[in-house]
């Protein structure tokens, strides 16, 4: 294995044998990236096995469409943006419908003006994967990958509005989710101190 990957040490030598189809490559490149791929698959669909299968359906789609690289951007960048596109359709697949879910509730969320120092961030992300599949998506979008309301518009056959719409009230359930947590942690470390 160590071979391999000192085979291919340059990006533009490791696209160059992607696109002669080298199986090494191609096992360099999933080693390389799959982790992070299938965290990135996980983070929209919130299912092992799903995401698995969209992260490997992407690797195909890299390795199809090599030739589309044109080496502007960077490689990784470009295959999290067919990953995104996979876990979109996917998604889209599933008939997962991506409008508001929650009811007037979700406007009446007072605005939390902190989250606890105590909060690690899989605990955060475990949050964030509570959240309905259409404020994940948009959340996971705008403030994991860095899309503006615009793309995400695009990508999502919605308006800019609903985008924006999302993300406000996925902020607003995921801070009422940490005040939750918050509560809890506060009432488990008071416990302990009176237990112990």
């Amino acid at each position: 294995m160590g071979r391999i990957l000192s085979l291919f040490s340059q990006e533009a030598q490791l696209v160059k044998a992607l696109r002669k189809e080298d199986p090494k490559a191609q096992r360099q490149v999933y080693d390389k990236y799959s982790t992070r791929m299938l965290g990135l698959c996980f983070r929209y669909i919130c299912d092992d096995m799903a995401a698995e299968d969209v992260m490997v359906e992407g690797f195909l789609k890299v390795f199809g469409k090599i030739e589309q690289f044109n080496s502007d951007g960077s490689f990784e960048g470009w295959i999290r943006r067919i990953m995104v596109n996979e876990a979109l359709g996917y998604l889209r697949k599933q008939k997962k419908v991506l409008e508001d879910t929650l009811s007037d509730e979700a406007n009446n969320i007072p605005d939390y003006a902190h989250a606890d120092q105590n909060l690690e961030t899989q605990e955060l992300l475990n949050l964030i994967e509570g959240l309905p599949v259409g404020y994940r998506t948009v959340f996971n979008l705008y403030a994991i990958e860095g899309y503006a309301h615009s793309e995400i518009a695009q990508m999502l056959n919605i308006t800019e509005s609903t985008s924006k719409s999302q993300l406000h009230r996925a902020r607003a359930l995921l801070q009422r989710m940490v005040s939750d947590w918050e509560n809890d942690f506060k009432k488990k470390v008071d416990y302990e101190k009176a237990s112990g």
